[in-house]
């Protein structure tokens, strides 16, 4: 997998997706996204120890105009059984640890 830095992909075009159920892997999200534009990346967040889907992801797009169709028509969408959550993903601000 790639290090740190580099920074190909903008988190302006990152969108979060809620509320997966567990049988949604990588590829169906990226094939539900790739409707409304090119995804350049689609993840599910898995838990380190269970292996087990954390019921959230990632799809990243090229462009701010793909973000917003994903959003206005994919938000609140039945997927497997689930209504999903489509927002734009919130830059996480790294925090300082407190000892």
């Amino acid at each position: 997998m790639g290090g740190g830095g580099g920074g190909s992909f903008d988190s302006g075009n990152k969108l979060y997706v809620g509320n997966l159920s567990w049988g949604v892997d990588n590829s169906t999200l990226e094939n539900l996204f790739s409707e409304q534009g090119t995804v350049l990346d689609a993840k599910v967040i898995y838990d380190r120890d269970s292996g087990r889907s954390r019921g959230f992801g990632f799809v990243t797009y090229g462009s701010a105009d793909e973000v917003n169709n994903a959003i206005s028509n994919l938000d609140g969408v039945d997927l497997d059984g689930r209504q999903i959550r489509v927002t734009v993903a919130e830059s996480k601000p790294r925090e300082p640890r407190r000892y």
